[in-house]
């Protein structure tokens, strides 16, 4: 594991999930001394995004408010390790929060009685499915979360195109094991000039493009997903067993402006089955993407998790 400091008060860290490297930015608040500890948050981000886009974004802010945050690139994906590239396999995203803890323990620095998780969209179903067996949290927040196995079952828009896509995948890895190419799929138009001429008006997933292409761009980020995360990605249920062993405080915040992520019914459903709820709050006027980045719904749902996680971790 190596520390090095940059600028921003932010440092670059790495360590293993496994036997993947995994590559981190740890945010620390103003002032901050290694010879204080601090309560730290883990922040899991959506599907295809790496640490410089929402995890730069909410981890900046929630510095400073106090809390040490550590913002990381999935396996397989940014500047993290893993072989294929750029796959998304919720197994793992769940395991790599496991590991960031682990990597947090390490610190002299971090209380380790006052450690949340935070997730945001696809982070947000991946935080809550691994806090269900990782009590070293101790509160846990969504923002936006989606159920991302959900998400592509319903894509599919029927059980026969599930089966048919699940059947491609398999046909895909058989050519991989043959020694065929991979196959990489953008999860997003690579811009919107690209969006406008194919046709798309989804006011979701333009704002989604905004984002990644014109708002926040990474040069790390490539905008492509694996086919053969599709596999296990149909199965996957980031909300199961929820209402039996979700056991932390929870915090759920949701854009007031419906669309076509569903992630405030996702959110809905999800504070619905907690039996350790706290609130579900529910963000006038913004939709999934304007709660990346947009400083007016952005600061409004951090005030809130400011006053979430001080009551449960006591910074």
């Amino acid at each position: 594991m190596g520390d090095e400091k940059v600028p921003s008060a932010t440092r670059n860290v790495s360590y293993k999930s496994g036997t993947i490297e995994i590559s981190a930015a740890l945010h620390l608040p103003d002032g901050f001394d290694e010879m204080r500890t601090y309560a730290a948050i883990v922040i899991v981000t959506p599907g295809s995004s790496v640490k410089e886009q929402i995890g730069a974004v909410w981890g900046g802010k929630l510095a400073d408010r106090g809390f040490i945050a550590l913002a990381y690139d999935p396996s397989y994906q940014g500047q993290s390790g893993g072989e294929p590239r750029d796959l998304e396999d919720p197994a793992a995203r769940v395991e790599e929060v496991r590991y960031a803890v682990d990597y947090l323990m390490t610190l002299s620095f971090v209380d380790e009685e006052r450690v949340g998780l935070l997730g945001i969209c696809a982070g947000g179903g991946y935080a809550v499915n691994a806090a269900l067996t990782e009590h070293r949290f101790k509160a846990v927040g969504t923002v936006v979360a989606v159920n991302i196995g959900r998400a592509r079952r319903q894509e599919s828009l029927s059980a026969a195109a599930v089966a048919d896509t699940l059947k491609a995948v398999g046909k895909q890895r058989t050519g991989e094991a043959r020694g065929g190419a991979a196959r990489l799929d953008p999860w997003i138009p690579d811009s919107m000039e690209e969006a406008e001429a194919v046709g798309i008006m989804d006011p979701d997933v333009l704002d989604a493009v905004a984002f990644y292409s014109e708002r926040r761009p990474a040069k790390t980020r490539t905008n492509r997903r694996n086919f053969r995360s599709l596999g296990p990605l149909m199965s996957f249920d980031a909300f199961h067993l929820v209402g039996e062993l979700l056991t932390q405080p929870l915090q759920v915040i949701v854009g007031g402006r419906l669309g076509t992520t569903l992630q405030f019914e996702d959110g809905k459903l999800l504070f619905e089955r907690a039996t350790n709820k706290k609130d579900m709050l529910v963000i006038k006027g913004a939709g999934h993407y304007e709660l990346y980045d947009k400083d007016e719904y952005v600061d409004q749902a951090v005030e809130c998790l400011d006053g979430f996680y001080r009551e449960y971790l006591d910074p």
